[in-house]
């Protein structure tokens, strides 16, 4: 580190990028190389599948109309931009850390703390929001398996929703962390094998669900497909939006994958091209099979898909296998979410830019052992004792901030580095990056105040520590610089 006198100012520490190197060219710790192409697009596809799909239905249906279908491709062109401007940055900076990295590479270390806030805000508390979902349904299928459910007082947070049940502790919300926790300190590559296995299950739900959809398909159901017109269709959308976040998660895992430089991009668009395929049947399928009216009931409000499999069949087993497939679905969003964030603080901790301890590998799994217990106890804490209801709208700021960004280091990177490698390249450049940052601030443009203040608060709480810890102890902050970072 150097001395007072000679250290940069403020605003040089701000300004200053990370060079780039040749992957693995660093002093730091490194990360097993075990996961494969196949399990890496699993993992895109484990974050992105979640209970949204199960439910977004109900919701899109009633504004849309027949038309949720277009909506659902607008939603899937918009998360595609934005899975493209990942692939290009992937394959150029193929490392951990995912928007933190890219930034810092491409635009500054300020633009990376920043970025910092917004990812890890996305990331750990996403992993505690879909716990806290876990929790409830666990307990429905529990309930319709075993006809028994765990008492109140374990089942659910002591903070108070609109005058909602109360409990002691989201006990089911916290074991499910734990339990990603343990799998995770085992190894990437043991988590990528037990992912894919519950990804193809969850997919397998789904595709039962279009073939049961289909047989009771009518084609008169998409009579007056545009009678709810670009406003109805835009509105639905934008609700869809939120079941194709995830698809960043790809990144995180860059240190890990066999050829990354090829692998990420191939990843991120496979795990597109499948979210999108299965939507949009799963769409197609459930309005085909089911009149428009009913997608506003309260019975089909509170059960999704598995009413529509029920009345399809007159039998309640359909309906409890996609319950099934709801709690598997969670999982590996929960799983998958506790693996970004772990590894974005791995490479912080790299950086210096978070006390080393985050950086440390485990000589035998090769996993961020500390990193990871660290992440399991903050994150099942969150999801014991807070509502998912105070969470969500965080996760959507922290992740279309983090959108906003790799398709702005898109442009910076081609201007500042244009000899730089890129096994893959945005098609339609510059429009391409452009088009994804306008979509991401039509999005942000209508998130409640709050969310902008709990945002701007947590944003002051990591520029604090960054000012007075991080930027004093950055790997950058020493004449050794160029011999130690990637």
């Amino acid at each position: 580190m150097t001395d007072l006198n000679t250290r940069p100012s403020l605003g040089a520490q701000l300004a200053r990028r990370k060079p780039l190197k040749k992957a693995g060219d660093h002093s730091g710790e490194e990360l097993e190389r075990t996961i494969g192409t196949f399990q890496l697009t699993m993992f895109g596809v484990g974050a992105t599948v979640g209970t949204g799909i199960f439910f977004v239905l109900q919701e899109a249906v009633p504004d849309a109309g027949p038309a949720v279908i277009v909506s659902f491709l607008i939603a899937g062109l918009a998360a595609g931009l934005s899975a493209l401007c990942y692939a290009e940055m992937a394959s150029a900076i193929p490392v951990s850390g995912s928007t933190y990295s890219y930034a810092y590479h491409a635009m500054g270390e300020g633009i990376a703390m920043v970025i910092a806030a917004c990812v890890l805000l996305e990331y750990g508390v996403a992993g505690s929001a879909v716990a806290v979902g876990w929790s409830g349904y666990f307990n429905e299928l529990l309930d319709k398996t075993v006809g028994f459910t765990l008492p109140d007082s374990l089942s659910y947070s002591p903070i108070p929703v609109d005058g909602g049940t109360t409990g002691i502790i989201n006990l089911p919300a916290v074991v499910l962390v734990i339990m990603c926790t343990m799998l995770l300190i085992r190894g990437a590559s043991e988590s990528a094998k037990v992912n894919t296995i519950m990804v193809l299950t969850k997919l397998g739900v789904l595709i039962m669900f279009v073939i049961i959809g289909l047989t009771a398909f009518q084609a008169d159901r998409f009579e007056n497909f545009w009678a709810s017109g670009s406003a109805g269709i835009s509105a639905a959308a934008g609700t869809i939006f939120f079941s194709f976040i995830g698809l960043d998660a790809v990144s995180t895992a860059g240190e890990e994958v066999k050829n990354p430089q090829k692998a990420l991009p191939r990843a991120i668009m496979g795990a597109l091209v499948i979210v999108v395929a299965v939507y949009v049947l799963v769409a197609v399928a459930g309005v085909g099979s089911q009149p428009l009216a009913e997608f506003s009931s309260d019975e089909q409000q509170s059960a999704g898909l598995s009413v529509i499999l029920e009345n399809i069949t007159g039998s309640n087993v359909p309906g409890t296998i996609l319950a099934a497939g709801a709690v598997i679905s969670i999982f590996s969003v929960t799983l998958v979410t506790l693996y970004g964030q772990t590894r974005i603080l791995f490479a912080m901790g790299r950086d210096r830019m978070l006390p080393a301890k985050f950086a440390e590998v485990n000589p035998r799994t090769l996993t961020p052992t500390f990193n990871t217990i660290f992440v399991g106890v903050v994150v099942s804490l969150i999801a014991g004792f807070v509502p998912a209801d105070y969470l969500w709208d965080t996760v959507s700021i922290g992740t279309l901030m983090a959108f906003s960004v790799v398709a702005i280091g898109i442009i910076v990177l081609r201007r500042t580095m244009p000899d730089l490698e890129r096994p893959f390249r945005v098609p339609g450049y510059p429009v391409t990056p452009i088009l994804t940052v306008v979509a991401c601030v039509y999005v942000l443009s209508g998130l409640a105040p709050v969310t902008w203040l709990i945002f701007g608060c947590w944003l002051l709480v990591v520029m604090a520590f960054y000012f007075f810890w991080g930027r004093r102890n950055s790997i950058l902050n020493g004449p050794q610089t160029q011999d130690k970072v990637l």
